[in-house]
């Protein structure tokens, strides 16, 4: 198989791993950075341009997008898909993930345990906002915010009505979500692939943080997950339409909550965390569907 990583950097752990992983499995593995891509778009000829050439004759491509270059990353992804080449995570389903909002309605849609989270279009009813959410203390999240960037934890009421005031100030638009107090600065990365839980961890937050984030300066250890914490991450991932994703969720008293779902999760931690070969499981993955999407293709042909 000849498969493409749409990364901006080759020398990243998780680039590095699915480049190895291939290799280790005799595919072809092309590192492509989806900002230098040109589309072209013709009558039933879509195609790209990448440093003076065509790409041409790939089976599949693993999309590893940042949230900062979603609109573009998509458009790539979405042009190897009119081009016939199968993706780990669909150019439709990436847009989603990125967007917390209809994520977080996606999720309640479909039955699955969240945080209360209120949403408001600039509201100075803070009153209201705390009230929805049980009070304080509550996390206050901007809808763009990446790898704990943009979450706040306010103690109090005056403090919560503070932040969110200063953020709609800024026309910053945020959620407020309850606090879980006895998740006690821990959550839970349930690594999904192709509808199954290939590995999870349990990252907890560095003393005076609440912040689990590995980037923020968390610790991990491998974590076996109950039932409903399986379930609830298949599900999530299947809901969002993800074939690859990382299911975020808290331990409470009312059973798994789910705080996000990400569609280009790390590699690292998780494989540090579990030693097992995670960038493995999605090459196998890649090869299971893509030889199926080629078979049905083939008998349209023939039929």
């Amino acid at each position: 198989m000849k498969i493409g990583i749409l990364s901006r950097n080759s020398e990243l752990y998780s680039t590095h791993r699915l480049v190895e992983a291939c290799q280790g499995r005799g595919h072809d593995a092309e590192v492509i950075d989806h900002l230098k891509c040109t589309i072209v778009m013709e009558q039933n000829k879509p195609s790209i341009m990448y440093k003076g050439r065509n790409l041409e004759d790939f089976d599949a491509i693993i999309p590893r997008i940042g949230a900062s270059v979603t609109f573009y990353g998509s458009a790539v992804v979405r042009q190897f898909e009119m081009m016939k080449v199968f993706t780990a995570v669909e150019s439709q389903a990436l847009i989603r993930s990125r967007d917390k909002l209809r994520s977080l309605q996606i999720l309640s849609r479909a039955g699955l345990g969240l945080p209360k989270t209120v949403f408001t279009n600039y509201s100075r009813e803070t009153d209201d906002i705390l009230n929805a959410v049980g009070g304080a203390p509550v996390i206050i999240k901007l809808l763009e915010g990446t790898q704990g960037l943009g979450v706040v934890l306010a103690e109090n009421r005056k403090a919560a009505a503070s932040v969110i005031e200063a953020f709609h100030g800024l026309k910053a638009r945020v959620i407020v979500q309850e606090f879980i107090k006895e998740a006690g600065g821990a959550d839970i990365r349930a690594f999904v692939v192709d509808g199954e839980v290939v590995g999870a961890m349990k990252r907890q937050a560095k003393e005076g943080e609440f912040r689990s984030n590995l980037h923020r300066g968390g610790t991990s250890q491998v974590i076996k997950l109950s039932r409903k914490e399986k379930t609830a991450a298949v599900t999530a991932a299947k809901k969002m339409g993800l074939g690859v994703a990382g299911v975020d969720m808290l331990q409470s008293s009312r059973g798994p909550l789910i705080l996000e779902v990400n569609s280009s999760p790390g590699l690292e931690g998780i494989e540090n965390a579990t030693g097992l070969d995670i960038a493995g499981k999605i090459i196998e993955y890649l090869e299971r569907n893509s030889q199926k999407k080629r078979k049905i293709q083939k008998d349209k042909v023939n039929a």
